[in-house]
């Protein structure tokens, strides 16, 4: 069951395209993700990913790319996605995992022409908390100093990774 910080817009809440949406993810079975638009709030959330008992692998990813289509579709476009680009690893399978999320990721920016950015975890780390190497909790604090309220660290990354989109960190 996805969570969600704060629910979505519904589309016809917003009035007209927005200028500049831009979307923070922390990739994986369990994403988290930041929404910002220019004149509006900050919405963040996790959202689960999993084949379900009889569903093929494939599932996930195809559950996934109809959310960034809901997204884009309700953020009146997105006009930036920001993520977290991990280079290491603890395991085969989560490699795969963020490898398959990341494919797809890039696959659909380019498909609607949307700019996407990878950046690196101890940018992030830094960004928030001021040290390169904090821990998850340290990025959860980090986060409710600035206001919000992660119900975990996917949350707590995806919007570490937009406030150093939206403080001048984008490209």
């Amino acid at each position: 069951m996805p969570h969600h910080s704060s629910s979505l817009p519904a589309a016809s809440t917003v009035a007209a395209p927005l200028s500049r949406a831009v979307l923070a993810l922390d990739l994986g079975q369990h994403t988290g993700w930041a929404l910002a638009y220019p004149r509006g709030p900050i919405t963040s959330g996790t959202e689960t990913f999993k084949a379900g008992r009889f569903e093929g692998g494939g599932m996930p990813l195809l559950r996934f790319a109809a959310w960034l289509d809901e997204l884009h579709h309700k953020a009146g476009p997105l006009t930036a996605v920001v993520f977290e680009e991990v280079r290491a690893h603890r395991g085969t399978a989560a490699a795969h995992t963020y490898g398959a999320f990341l494919g797809q990721l890039t696959a659909w920016c380019e498909r609607h022409q949307v700019p996407y950015q990878g950046v690196p975890v101890g940018t992030i780390k830094q960004h928030a908390t001021g040290r390169g190497n904090a821990g998850k909790d340290e990025v959860i604090a980090a986060m409710r100093v600035k206001g919000f309220h992660p119900a975990d660290d996917n949350e707590a990354d995806a919007l570490a990774i937009l406030q150093w989109a939206l403080e001048g960190g984008m490209r």
